[in-house]
């Protein structure tokens, strides 16, 4: 039977009722707290099932997301979400999966169940390095092959990091690289122990613009300095070239 024929569309259920439904055949699963739609948190050996089961039994048909949270000094470090959609009911479910190893981090694929997952899971995996197992073609997507870091990373600034363009023809031939971009703060530094919501965005002194230069030795600083306000400098607005 293909996805979807055959299919009850499911009641439209809160976390409370889907998880007195689910709960007895998934060990471990549990609520996670939300203000929209239903949302637990599952073990990384039952997210293939349990997804299998939304999509089969209560019509969650379209996986809509996959993304991923990197909670920076927290432990499990990285959690995996899924978004998923019942187009009969217009209600949404969102699974979450914890990446045990804060180091090498991964999940198991879901490609299996929802094509759409291909590309949602090679996004996630270019921008935090989290690996799904048994993925058909495991390849960056945004970045180029060999790049060296993962940009949605909390270590990684947000005005980016200066790297070699990755064809030497083309770098040899323009001398350029790709730079740093100007910043008007940032980047956004969540404080370990507070939630998401009550810290970000804190901003780190990095508010430098094309008139106003990244320090040669900023990372060498042992911490950041004040920045001056936007009003207090001459010339750094912004202008439109002819």
């Amino acid at each position: 039977m293909s996805a979807g024929e055959g299919v009850d569309s499911g009641p439209a259920t809160g976390t409370g009722e889907l998880l007195d439904s689910l709960g007895p055949r998934f060990e471990g699963l549990e609520p996670r707290p939300t203000t929209d739609h239903p949302a637990t948190r599952c073990r990384a050996e039952f997210i293939r099932p349990l997804l299998k089961t939304l999509r089969d039994e209560y019509g969650y048909l379209m996986l809509m997301d996959v993304t991923a949270v990197d909670w920076d000094e927290e432990s499990p470090r990285f959690t995996v979400f899924y978004h998923l959609l019942n187009p009969k009911t217009a209600q949404y479910a969102r699974v979450s999966v914890d990446c045990l190893d804060d180091d090498e981090p991964e999940v198991p694929s879901v490609v299996s169940l929802f094509a759409a997952a291909e590309w949602h899971e090679r996004e996630t995996y270019d921008m935090f390095g989290i690996r799904f197992t048994d993925h058909p073609d495991l390849r960056r997507i945004l970045m180029w092959d060999g790049y060296p870091y993962f940009p949605l990373r909390k270590e990684f600034p947000l005005a980016g990091i200066e790297t070699e363009l990755p064809d030497s023809e083309v770098g040899e031939a323009t001398e350029a690289k790709v730079l740093p971009a100007p910043m008007m703060g940032g980047p956004f530094v969540a404080q370990s122990g507070q939630p998401m919501s009550a810290s970000e965005p804190r901003g780190r002194d990095e508010s430098w613009t094309e008139h106003h230069h990244r320090p040669e030795d900023f990372d060498a600083l042992e911490g950041p300095e004040q920045p001056e306000t936007l009003e207090d400098r001459s010339g750094d607005k912004p202008r439109i070239e002819d």
